[in-house]
């Protein structure tokens, strides 16, 4: 297929499109967009804006006046581990200056995920499946998915800014600050969609596509950490787009010129992007792609290997992204234990987030909680994996042979209920050494307390995969509401003990029937009935699986 306009109404397919044929069709590919993303994006806005409704909560309960809250804003910036880690605090006076430090950075990198996979699923992933082929071949400009894809980005930036500005302004924060930050995370999100259009063109795959994006957020994050640690390197935290999400300073000055950088990258990316679109083939990356060997190997005469080919890189990923995590989150518990000291206040908070015996058991065990949730977004990942290849036409030529739905279902179902392990123990251990080491106690007791804390949340994640087993096998067309299972349990968890809701809201959710390691008393029981009821939920989807038609 030529990289030149796509059936474009008097445009030859020889000559490049330009003009209104150019972007033809662009409109109704963005209400596609959005009408596509109508459960995604509802629930990605719902998570950002939660928490920074659960942290403008948290810190009006915690410190309610001027005192307490510049007290808490000296410990935090006498402490270099927290400052690598959230940055630092511009203005601690106030609930909404102690709100942007909090949610300033990590807001900013919800924006980027969700803009990334936004424009990548609308782009490269529809034409690494072909459908974007079948649009082309009406009246559709060259450039239009890609300019619907982007509009679509601003449009869910847009609505996440408007709704954090509007949660701020409602807990009664100052307007001009709350405009600040909501647009803070909005620009740093535009940035990151345009970048992951160009990563769009330069990649043959969406998933490498959305590894290349992955991989510039992970680079912004440690950029912003070495400028922000307090080492006399604040100049490199400028070279970070989510360095300049927390220098627009909201609540401290509202710095609205350096809205200015995110917006011209967005721009300058967004031309590059729309200039490389034309110089590729349809469905073909700039980037070269390694020539696969001329017959398979062995090993991949099954349909359990190919599997397993299939879902390695993803099982890779997750598991060097959270052993990372483990590190970081391990090396600042001394920080955390320092900055707390006597706030029984805030003790009391981490206590209700997990652990009962101490405050650095409550921390250890809340990050824990965190990275059996990351997990569980893996094991739904994997899950999906198989819908992918339904819908890509991939497994039909697998299935004509001598293999069961079942058999080639069990390959793929490997990797969410045992590969699940994996990026839980790199955590687990990455963050006991990071721990012991902090702390100057022994590393060896202090990887076995978490590694323990870790993979004790193997039977949620179990069963918020079989959730999403049983949207796929059970609703096929709505696939991607095994992401809801996974967002419902996540928010339940997460905000439910800070807003202290009902005890029958937080049993929605597997989670909160885990033991709370390390520290907790352990209790085989709720580990026990989670995994049957997760045996229970797999047999009647995969039973499903069996009996549905295929694609």
């Amino acid at each position: 297929m030529s990289g030149q306009a796509l059936g474009a109404p008097g445009v030859s397919a020889a000559e490049p499109a330009t003009g209104r044929h150019d972007l033809a069709g662009t409109g109704v590919l963005y209400r596609l967009a959005l009408r596509r993303d109508r459960i995604a994006l509802p629930v990605w806005l719902y998570v950002g804006t939660g928490m920074v409704a659960s942290t403008v909560f948290s810190f009006r309960k915690l410190y309610g006046d001027a005192a307490s809250r510049r007290t808490f804003a000296a410990g935090v910036d006498g402490n270099g581990s927290l400052r690598a880690l959230y940055g630092p605090i511009f203005d601690g006076s106030t609930t909404g200056g102690l709100t942007a430090w909090r949610m300033g950075v990590f807001g900013a990198v919800l924006a980027a995920l969700m803009s990334t996979l936004l424009v990548v699923r609308h782009t490269r992933a529809e034409e690494e499946d072909g459908r974007l082929e079948l649009i082309g071949a009406g009246a559709v400009g060259r450039r239009a998915p890609l300019t619907a894809a982007l509009a679509a980005a601003l449009t869910a930036n847009a609505a996440l800014a408007a709704l954090v500005a509007a949660t701020l302004l409602a807990a009664g924060q100052d307007a001009a600050g709350a405009l600040a930050f909501g647009l803070a995370l909005g620009t740093a999100g535009l940035f990151f969609a345009a970048l992951a259009a160009v990563t769009a063109q330069l990649a043959e795959t969406g998933r490498a596509a959305n590894g290349l994006a992955g991989a510039a957020i992970g680079a912004a994050f440690v950029l912003r950490a070495i400028g922000d640690s307090g080492t006399g390197a604040g100049w490199v935290g400028w070279l970070s787009p989510l360095g300049w999400s927390e220098q627009v300073r909201a609540f401290a000055g509202n710095r609205w010129w350096v809205l200015l950088p995110p917006l011209a990258g967005a721009a300058l990316l967004t031309a590059l992007a729309r200039a490389l679109v034309g110089r590729r083939d349809l469905g073909a990356g700039l980037l070269p792609q390694r020539p696969g060997p001329a017959a398979a190997a062995p090993g991949l005469a099954s349909a359990a290997a190919l599997a397993r080919r299939l879902q390695r890189g993803p099982l890779l990923g997750w598991t060097l992204a959270l052993a990372a995590g483990g590190a970081v989150f391990g090396g600042v518990a001394k920080g955390v234990v320092d900055l707390i000291g006597d706030n029984r206040q805030m003790a009391e908070v981490l206590a209700r987030m997990g652990g009962q015996q101490g405050v650095l058991d409550a921390y250890l065990s809340s990050i824990a909680g965190v990275f059996g949730m990351v997990a569980a977004a893996y094991a739904v990942q994997a899950v999906l994996r198989m819908r992918a290849e339904e819908v890509s036409g991939r497994a039909e030529p697998v299935l004509a042979g001598a293999v069961s739905r079942s058999r080639w279902a069990a390959g793929h179902l490997l990797f969410p209920l045992l590969g699940t392990a994996l990026p839980l123990a790199a955590a687990g251990v990455t963050a006991g050494l990071a721990e012991g080491l902090a702390l100057g106690g022994g590393t060896g007791t202090a990887v076995g307390r978490m590694l323990g804390a870790t993979l004790v949340q193997l039977p949620a994640v179990w069963l918020t995969a079989a959730v999403a087993l049983a949207a796929y096998a059970l609703l096929p067309r709505r696939a991607a509401a095994g992401w809801t299972g996974f967002g419902v349990f996540v928010l339940v968890s997460w905000l439910g003990p800070v807003l202290r809701l009902p005890q029958g809201v937080l049993d929605l959710s597997p989670f909160s029937h885990l033991p709370h390691l390390p520290g907790g008393r352990f209790d085989a029981a709720p580990l026990l009935w989670i995994t049957a009821l997760t045996a229970l939920t797999s047999a009647a989807a995969l039973a499903g699986l069996r009996r549905r038609d295929l694609g």
